[in-house]
């Protein structure tokens, strides 16, 4: 039997075996099918499946193993507990080592979680894993140089020929996760990128004044009311709120949503899989 089809069947059944996953719809953001879940202090996986991309990997949900790229914006347990299940279930299925982003702090602290379970599992945990800090993702396009606009098909392909440069390079960030955080990262000049990504992914772990603003950053997460307070620093095309309590029911969570003003109720999402 040939190793792709395997894989594909293979994938399919880890799929089958959330008793979740018939339930679970994506959210189309941007063009973007957006999947997964993410509930405070429990697990979060933000899944962009169309780009084979995780965000975090909680306690490994099924449709999580057939993400490529893997990125974890820190080491708290309900965002990294499952990457050795990550891993193994990828090696089980012969799929192709994936490639993991941690935060360079603890890269060295990761390398060693997989020495040990590589020897209490006596299996090899392929992969290929990276430091860095912080998330955004690219888009990288050739644009027509704006002197030629208005040209020919056939005038455009004999200056090409000619060996005239008739593009340039268009660097846009698409989509940035922030993991936990306060709202200061917001008025930090270091992350315009994130401010005008078309996507902002942002942990939202407390949604109504049943816990104050001053409780949200003690424990070093965001309140919704920050992010109204800053919504005209936010550029973002559509931003997906994450990461909302345990506490909280959907219901009062999409009540907080629906009641957002105008300059964010529009471009405002809520991942509530799993409430």
């Amino acid at each position: 039997m040939e190793i792709g089809s395997e894989q594909s069947k293979s994938v399919r059944e880890i799929r089958g075996s959330d008793p979740s996953s018939k339930k679970a719809k994506d959210l189309n953001i941007e063009g973007y099918q957006v999947g997964g879940l993410s509930i405070g202090g429990h697990e979060t996986c933000i899944i962009f499946p169309t780009l084979k991309v995780a965000f975090d990997i909680g306690r490994c949900p099924p449709r999580a193993v057939s993400q490529d790229f893997l990125l974890i914006s820190h080491a708290h347990m309900d965002h990294i507990g499952g990457l050795p299940m990550y891993v193994a279930t990828r090696g089980l299925y012969r799929m192709k080592p994936p490639t993991i982003i941690v935060p360079i702090s603890v890269k060295e602290d990761v390398e060693k979680l997989f020495d040990i379970h590589r020897k209490m599992d006596q299996s090899e945990l392929k992969h290929n894993l990276i430091g860095l800090d912080g998330y955004i993702l690219y888009s990288v396009r050739q644009k027509l140089k704006s002197e030629y606009n208005g040209l020919s098909g056939n005038e455009i392909k004999n200056l090409k020929s000619s060996g005239a440069e008739i593009t340039y390079t268009l660097t846009e960030p698409e989509i940035a996760f922030t993991g936990d955080t306060m709202s200061d990262f917001i008025v930090d000049e270091n992350n315009t990128d994130v401010m005008r990504a078309r996507i902002l992914v942002l942990e939202c772990t407390f949604v109504n004044n049943s816990i104050t603003v001053e409780h949200a950053r003690d424990y070093g997460h965001t309140h919704l009311s920050e992010i109204i307070s800053y919504a005209e620093r936010l550029q973002n095309r559509a931003i997906l709120l994450i990461h909302f309590s345990a506490r909280y029911t959907v219901e009062e969570i999409q009540q907080a949503v629906s009641a957002l003003p105008p300059s964010l109720g529009g471009r405002t999402f809520a991942l509530t899989e799993g409430f």
